[in-house]
């Protein structure tokens, strides 16, 4: 209803006109009623350390009333200590979804209308600046964050294994920009699950003559990374968060490693007290109790290729992955119809539109608990069933469903 008063007949009128173009980042589903096995959106399954759990409970007291450091920095000089660099080689960020969002607007220019009429040059130069490129499938959310600064967008499609093309396969397709002003790239990569080695990495990194984001989140489920090209290379930062592995979703932080220049580019435009005080105490009894999560890693790696194994048996073609998820085609029905019928048997899985990844799922790697479930819940749909037990990984011998060694 609008006041008769008012000029403004239109209140989306007041909104900017790409804000009323935009799509928006969907995030996956999130469970509204009880009993729903949750395995789409790659949380760890797993809770945080009792250590960690009790640092934070022990903060909730009259501190609340206060403004955590603005900087977060303890946590950066702690991280520092352990990535081997110094404190201003690091920013900390309300998850590392923000430190992203920072990134486009300190370095892409909006792409604004017109150009130049007079200098053709000057407008190439201006398209490199104000474009945004990442590979297909990727993040989703690197479009949105381009779509809301303003910037123009380069997405370049991998093959149909997901791996990273080379320096020579990016120059014969031509579409690849090196002069970018930004660009991201998730490794391991999203929603695939493949993994990115280091020396190919480099060799991308060096070619760029922007800034590039190697996105880490999952990197913990990996064989290697990358982290020392953010530490070596002028226009590299490595952003990494304690969501994805570290069981702290709930609290929201992330961070980047990168040059001090970079970093302090990004930190102009950080809002004041950015990350709550109670994310930085958990981040930092997090930081002390490694050896507890690196336990958690091994034993999801672990489910994570169990579960592969029992999906290809079913028929399921199965992605290699280097992540907490894996990445599926599965046989017989359309995916959408696998999620829906999943969702029946009160599974949550992922399934994207994108016509990239419209014929797979993405399947988070849960307790053993519930991936017995989900695999049951399979052999259901399909019809079949298979003998109740996985191969121990490394030891050829049965092991029950469900039984955590």
């Amino acid at each position: 209803m609008t006041n008769p008063k008012s000029k403004i007949q239109n209140p989306k009128s007041l909104v900017r006109a790409i804000i009323r173009r935009l799509h928006p980042y969907v995030p996956g589903e999130q469970p509204k009623i009880k009993g729903l096995i949750k395995l789409n959106t790659n949380e760890n399954p797993y809770p945080p350390s009792p250590k960690v759990l009790s640092a934070i409970q022990a903060a909730v007291d009259a501190r609340l009333r206060l403004y955590p450091n603005p900087t977060a920095q303890a946590l950066r000089v702690e991280l520092a200590r352990f990535h081997g660099c110094a404190p201003e080689n690091i920013l900390i960020g309300n998850g590392s979804d923000e430190l992203l969002a920072l990134a486009t607007r300190a370095f892409v220019e909006p792409d604004l209308p017109g150009g130049s009429r007079v200098d053709p040059r000057r407008n190439t130069f201006a398209r490199h600046r104000s474009t945004i490129q990442y590979f297909i499938p990727s993040y989703s959310l690197y479009p949105v964050l381009a779509a809301i600064h303003g910037a123009r967008t380069n997405p370049v499609p991998l093959d149909a294994t997901f791996a990273l093309p080379g320096l020579p396969e990016l120059h014969r397709g031509r579409k690849w920009d090196f002069q970018a002003a930004l660009t991201f790239v998730t490794t391991p990569n999203a929603p695939s699950g493949r993994g990115y080695s280091a020396p190919e990495l480099e060799a991308l990194c060096r070619a760029q003559r922007g800034v590039v984001v190697l996105d880490e989140a999952y990197v913990d489920f990996a064989s290697e990374n990358a982290l020392k090209l953010g530490l070596r290379l002028p226009n590299v930062l490595v952003a990494r968060t304690f969501s994805k592995a570290y069981s702290l979703c709930f609290l929201r932080v992330g961070y980047f490693v990168g040059p001090p220049e970079l970093i302090a580019a990004v930190d102009k435009i950080r809002d004041s007290y950015n990350v709550n005080g109670l994310g930085q105490i958990g981040a930092l009894a997090t930081l002390k109790e490694r050896w507890y999560y690196r336990a958690q890693f091994r034993k999801i790696i672990a489910t994570r290729e169990r579960l592969s194994a029992s999906l290809k048996g079913l028929g399921f073609e199965v992605f290699p992955s280097q992540t907490n998820f894996i990445l599926v085609r599965p046989p017989r029905f359309p995916a959408k119809r696998w999620l829906e019928r999943l969702r029946a048997k009160k599974i949550l899985v992922r399934w994207f539109s994108l016509p990239e990844v419209k014929d797979f799922l993405r399947i988070s790697i849960g307790t053993d608990a519930e991936i017995d479930a989900l695999v049951k819940a399979a052999e259901g749909i399909l019809g079949r069933s298979q003998p109740a037990f996985w191969t121990e990984a490394g030891s050829g011998a049965p092991r029950p469903f469900g039984i955590v060694g």
